[in-house]
């Protein structure tokens, strides 16, 4: 929470606090119910359905929209994802060409200051701290990779759960196929 009050979601700040995007939610159990009175009405409203009559809709082997709909989304935060990517790369690249000016900044420097010691002048500083190629770069936040990368993991466990009961319905189904 000191992170987001402070908006601070560097890399170093969230390898401090030991943070993974595992960590950035945490799963609240919910419970609803309805009062005797809702559940009277809603009993009410039900069809007058035997008891014996079989429920086929559970052998519905036809999961595809659901599971369409998880794959679309999944394809899009991948995408967000590496949209982020794409923004720490650029924040890498230029950080790297700050550096690369900073060298070639401090060896134009010595060579200038072994020139005036030479000509028997007083050596310049070798770091200006006017310059502007001596100013940290801020690296960009990582909240959003967190919240796109825990997002991901929650389409793929629903994938993965959809799946799971579609390969137990297509393996009921050749059973009793079989029979």
């Amino acid at each position: 929470m000191d992170l987001y009050r402070n908006n601070n979601f560097t890399g170093e700040k969230l390898r401090e606090k030991n943070l993974s995007w595992v960590d950035i939610f945490e799963e609240i159990p919910i419970k609803v119910s309805n009062s005797a009175l809702i559940s009277a009405f809603m009993t009410g409203l039900e069809a007058d359905t035997p008891v014996t009559q079989c429920d086929y809709d559970r052998l519905q082997l036809s999961t595809s929209p659901y599971l369409e709909r998880n794959v679309e989304f999944l394809i899009d935060s991948m995408d967000d994802l590496s949209i982020e990517q794409q923004k720490f790369q650029y924040h890498y690249r230029n950080l790297s060409r700050q550096q690369a000016q900073q060298q070639a900044w401090l060896q134009k420097r010595r060579s200038e200051n072994m020139t005036r010691k030479a000509a028997g002048e007083e050596p310049l500083p070798e770091e200006d701290p006017s310059n502007p190629i001596f100013k940290p770069i801020p690296e960009p936040s990582r909240l959003g990779s967190f919240l796109i990368t825990n997002r991901m993991a929650n389409y793929c466990n629903q994938i993965n759960g959809v799946s799971g009961q579609s390969f137990s319905r297509l393996y009921l189904m050749k059973a009793l196929h079989k029979n």
